[in-house]
C-alpha cells in the first residue's frame, strides 16, 4: 500500500490572504463590522422627514374647510419634533383654534378638527398633547 495520496496536495504557507469571513446568521452576506455600525449610530441624525397628510385628514380639512398656512404648518412640524423628542406617540396638537390628531411615530396628521367640530369631539387613544 501506498502512502502518497495524489489528492491531498501539501499546505504551503499562506501569505497577504485575508482571513475568511465569518458565516452570517441570517445566511446572506456578512454583517456589518461593529465599527462601522458604531459609526453609524454616532452620525448626527438625519433631518427629520416632511410631515404627512393622511387621505382622512385632507378629507377633513375640505369637510370642515380648514386652511391650513405654511406658518401653521411650520408650527405643527415644530410640535411633531417636540413630542418626538419626549418620546409622543400618538398626540393632539393644538395650534390657534384647532385641533391635530397626529401620529408623532410616522410623522403623520391623522385628522384635524376646528374649534367648532371640537365642542362635541373625544380624543381617545392619545398619550401627549402640545400647544403650539
Amino acid at each position: 500500500m501506498s502512502t502518497d495520496h495524489p489528492s491531498i496536495a501539501p499546505l504551503g504557507p499562506v501569505t497577504g490572504a485575508a482571513a475568511p469571513a465569518a458565516p452570517s446568521r441570517s445566511g446572506g452576506a456578512a454583517a456589518a463590522g461593529f465599527d462601522q455600525l458604531l459609526t453609524r449610530k454616532l452620525q448626527p441624525a438625519e433631518a427629520p422627514s416632511a410631515l404627512r397628510w393622511s387621505a382622512h385628514a385632507v378629507q377633513r380639512l375640505s369637510q370642515r374647510q380648514i386652511a391650513v398656512t405654511p406658518e401653521m404648518q411650520q408650527r405643527l412640524e415644530g410640535a411633531v419634533e417636540k413630542l418626538a423628542a419626549k418620546g409622543g406617540r400618538e398626540s393632539i396638537v393644538l395650534v390657534d383654534r384647532m385641533a391635530f390628531v397626529v401620529s408623532v411615530t410616522n410623522r403623520t396628521v391623522i385628522t384635524a378638527v376646528d374649534q367648532a367640530g371640537m365642542r362635541d369631539q373625544v380624543f381617545t387613544n392619545i398619550d401627549s398633547a402640545v400647544l403650539s
